[in-house]
């Protein structure tokens, strides 16, 4: 990537935290992007000290030394998860037609502008795909081809057009009705998979978490969409338990691997197969699911010896 530079608008997503938005920084500054869109929260006023940070953050990306048009949506007040990066993120794709979306705690290795960059031209005008995902959750995988289709919508480090922002809804408006015709259960064959994405929906559209990417996962799975998974991981999220959600059944970092982008190789079919979404809700979530149900368990009242989980 160095003796080139990425034509496809990258938007950096940032908030209060300087020291991991100068790592991805410098990751965004290797890959050289010709327009870079900054979306920023506000400092929430009752916590002392964040004014500085916010401000030490949006710093960060003043840095700029190459030939790129920099442009920037910055809130003066705090908006919170779901409403500052759902609202950046409308702006972004008012401004562009498609973009690589990165937050502060998503350090990218240097494979991924290049994947993602291909991969938005290729299936521009395909409705069926809806994102590209830098993460692989299983971190790598044994496939011929480069990458592989899912119904699973990671957004630690991704990218998309506005044809499928275009579907995003924020107050995930038809989810009773969904959620009453057993709908969830149409995509996913385990039945702990369908129960997981439900409680998930739930959360959201009670108000009980305050996010924006589960109605991006709502918007896709209900649009019969499919994201793109890269046969090895590409984002490390280094946010771990200062992030908002910890997705995947793990908190800790993934590793990165290097992806050859110069000859992708195409899958031949465009669809969910069952090799990453089945390993990733068995391996990933069922496995987190099924640690949090024995710590419960475990600090209930003492148990008596003949007495087993």
């Amino acid at each position: 990537m160095a003796d080139r530079q990425l034509k496809t608008p990258v938007a950096f997503i940032i908030f209060n935290r300087p020291d991991f938005t100068a790592r991805v920084f410098a990751q965004i500054a290797r890959a050289r992007p010709s327009r870079l869109l900054v979306v920023a929260d506000g400092p929430r006023p009752d916590y002392p000290g964040e004014a500085a940070k916010c401000e030490a953050a949006r710093g960060i990306v003043e840095a700029v030394d190459w030939p790129c048009e920099v442009v920037t949506n910055f809130a003066s007040s705090n908006l919170g998860c779901g409403k500052r990066v759902s609202s950046g993120l409308r702006w972004v794709f008012e401004t562009v037609e498609e973009a690589i979306i990165l937050e502060d705690d998503c350090v990218p290795h240097q494979s991924f502008f290049p994947f993602c960059e291909e991969l938005l031209d290729r299936y521009r005008e395909d409705e069926r795909v809806m994102m590209i995902a830098g993460t692989n959750f299983l971190e790598r995988l044994d496939l011929p081809e480069s990458y592989l289709f899912s119904r699973y919508f990671a957004v630690w480090g991704w990218a998309t057009w506005k044809r499928a922002w275009e579907k995003y809804d924020f107050d995930m408006a038809d989810w009773e009705v969904l959620r009453g015709q057993n709908q969830v259960d149409s995509f996913y064959r385990q039945r702990y998979a369908a129960k997981y994405v439900t409680k998930m929906f739930d959360l959201v559209y009670h108000h009980l978490i305050d996010t924006w990417d589960i109605q991006w996962f709502y918007s896709c799975l209900f649009n019969h969409g499919l994201s793109i998974v890269p046969r090895v991981n590409l984002i490390s999220n280094i946010g771990g338990a200062a992030g908002t959600h910890v997705v995947g059944g793990t908190s800790e970092p993934l590793p990165v691997f290097a992806l050859e982008t110069e000859s992708l190789r195409h899958p031949k079919r465009v669809f969910a197969g069952s090799l990453y979404d089945n390993g990733l809700y068995e391996r990933r979530i069922r496995t987190s699911l099924l640690g949090r149900i024995r710590r419960k368990l475990q600090t209930r009242a003492p148990r008596r010896e003949h007495e087993k989980l």
